[in-house]
């Protein structure tokens, strides 16, 4: 069982369940591998668009982060393999911030993920899985729906291309997250096409897949990230798929994983 995205007491949007409280949720599950994968500082340039501004965790607390998890691979390492990460995003136009960020803090690194969480409207930023209300604000910027899905599949391909330098993580998260409220604001009928774009890149560049169980804990979504049939051609093109459980709270563990085809994920 390896679980490789999960969140922390750091992440200012979360709860403030402990390392140990993760850890030993994830022992009782069974699991053998987990990677926490707290959300990255933004970039200090970037505004972030959501109201509390809590989309990332504090810079300042980012030694304290890697120094606690750390000392806990230490006290753990004879019951499962504890890996330390980020979960870092890819916003167009700050690459080099992240690059610098990466460079500083990627060497303590073991395992990461890099998201797609905002899109440039004509207007402004939006962060397209915070609400339903942001998400139909994005829409009706960028000119519909099939428009937002053609912007956030190229940002996605534009985050698998990005050189950010040696530590650049090399697993994509949920590549299929702007279907979060995908029963509010229907899909457009070919948006499978641009998925399919995405892992023709991803392949391309030899990057992992993060095969994501939050979804289906989402009222307007119930699926993974992605779902079944992008996860199988995916694994069929030699991509290689990880279980993330995107939890944010030590009860969210092995979220959706009875959904997932487990025969496709790497062990």
């Amino acid at each position: 069982m390896r679980d490789g995205h999960i969140h922390t007491p750091y992440c200012p949007h979360g709860t403030l369940d402990s390392f140990r409280l993760y850890i030993e949720k994830a022992i009782d599950l069974g699991y053998k591998t987990m990677t926490f994968t707290e959300h990255a500082p933004l970039p200090e340039s970037f505004t972030d668009p959501v109201p509390l501004k809590d989309s990332g965790m504090n810079m300042a607390d980012v030694e304290r982060y890697i120094s606690e998890l750390k000392k806990l691979q230490e006290e753990y390492q004879k019951n499962l393999e504890l890996l330390i990460g980020f979960e870092v995003d890819y916003i167009a136009g700050y690459e080099k911030e992240t690059e610098r960020f990466l460079n500083e803090f990627g060497p303590q690194l073991d395992d990461s993920i890099l998201s797609v969480h905002f899109i440039e409207g004509n207007q402004q930023w939006y962060c397209i899985d915070f609400s339903p209300d942001m998400y139909e604000a994005a829409l009706n910027d960028l000119g519909g729906n099939d428009a937002l899905y053609r912007a956030y599949f190229k940002a996605l391909r534009k985050s698998i291309k990005a050189d950010l330098g040696p530590y650049k993580p090399r697993r994509i998260g949920h590549m299929t997250l702007v279907k979060k409220f995908q029963d509010l604001f229907a899909p457009p009928e070919d948006w499978e096409e641009y998925a399919f774009e995405v892992l023709e890149s991803i392949k391309d560049s030899n990057l992992q897949l993060d095969y994501n169980g939050a979804g289906t804990q989402k009222p307007h979504c119930k699926e993974t990230y992605p779902p079944s049939n992008i996860a199988e051609q995916a694994s069929a093109m030699g991509i290689p798929l990880i279980y993330g459980s995107d939890a944010h709270k030590s009860t969210g563990l092995k979220q959706g994983f009875d959904k997932i085809n487990t025969r496709i994920v790497m062990p």
